[in-house]
């Protein structure tokens, strides 16, 4: 496990002096080499699309920082748009997609299989990074989990509460479950190919996990989430999955690491470190949670959260990550800071 790199090694179980580090969203608008790639690239789609660039907004925070897995540069919106829903990035505005909210709008979705080709762009961008990266940085790739996207192609935007996928759930539970289940094949069929394109790592986002309760929590953030694990077991052994169930409870954080098969949880910036160290670590390898609005502010409160947490989960083991992704408002001389002060000399 020595020759391991570290990231491998902490979600194999191994509890190092030092955790690896890498970002939520670290390829992104706080860094102004982005910036300029993305101005090249003239739209957020595009720069998804075009493997070259795609692969140089990933590979330019391990330039800067040294981070020690790289994540992929995509979105978790590719997956919709490879389905056939009309997905666009209104500036200021996020997302604004097609709606599914009917049985003819279902219709006109492709199935799982066909997400291939237009994603294709996405495995090239990883075959160019296998070649590009240190060989010491692994190799994350990512996809959204059923529900957080299904809560976009359902509303057609980001929404406050996800109230418009609560409510097709409930008032049309068939047309909500078909749309949940060819979203989970569509993952699965998606990471599986990010596997073979070069990804050492997947990591599934749930970023709307949390307004799920109850058996709903267990049938459509859970259940998917184990489904999709499973199946890239059974194709990938060996390839480890990353989970965030971001904003759950700490009873379905547990649930999440006793039953989906995954290698580490990853908890948002409200779980406190010292009650995961005592609940997660024992069951998994545990990823986060420092708050991201230290990268904004920095100074002494950015040195001792890193340091808390740090020491917080140094017994078992731990990928040192944000709660949540990075903002475009960060100074990133406070990210050189948060990895400086983890890998002090204890």
């Amino acid at each position: 496990m020595a020759q391991m790199k570290t990231i491998l090694r902490a979600l194999n179980g191994e509890t190092q002096p030092v955790p690896p580090v890498w970002m939520m969203r670290q390829a992104g608008r706080y860094l102004p080499e982005y910036r300029a790639t993305r101005a090249r690239a003239g739209d957020f789609l595009t720069l998804c699309y075009t493997p070259d660039l795609a692969a140089e907004v990933t590979l330019q925070p391990i330039r800067r920082y040294g981070f020690d897995a790289a994540i992929l540069f995509a979105d978790i919106l590719l997956i919709p748009d490879a389905l056939g829903a009309e997905v666009g990035f209104v500036k200021g505005e996020g997302p604004k997609l097609s709606t599914v909210t009917t049985d003819a709008d279902f219709a006109r979705l492709g199935d799982a299989e066909g997400v291939h080709a237009t994603l294709s762009p996405v495995y090239e961008t990883l075959r160019i990074l296998r070649g590009a990266l240190p060989a010491e940085t692994a190799l994350i790739g990512f996809a959204g989990a059923p529900w957080t996207v299904a809560t976009y192609m359902i509303a057609g935007h980001g929404t406050p509460d996800q109230g418009p996928a609560h409510r097709l759930k409930d008032e049309n539970r068939a047309l909500f479950d078909a749309l949940m289940a060819r979203l989970t094949e569509a993952t699965i069929e998606y990471l599986s190919a990010q596997i073979e394109a070069g990804a050492e790592v997947v990591k599934l986002f749930d970023s709307w996990a949390g307004s799920l309760e109850g058996p709903d929590f267990a049938a459509y953030s859970l259940g998917p989430i184990r489904a999709i694990t499973h199946a890239l077991q059974q194709r990938h052994p060996g390839v480890p999955v990353i989970a965030f169930p971001r904003g759950t409870s700490r009873a379905n954080y547990v649930t999440f690491a006793q039953e989906t098969g995954v290698r580490a949880v990853a908890i948002d910036e409200h779980a406190d470190a010292d009650w995961a160290a005592q609940a997660l670590q024992p069951l998994t390898c545990v990823q986060g949670n420092l708050a991201p609005g230290h990268m904004v502010t920095g100074g002494a409160p950015l040195v001792e959260e890193v340091r808390r947490i740090r020491r917080a989960l140094s017994g078992g083991p731990h990928i040192f990550n944000l709660g949540h992704g990075i903002t475009p408002d960060a100074d990133p001389e406070n990210v050189a800071l948060m990895i400086e002060t983890l890998r002090e000399t204890a």
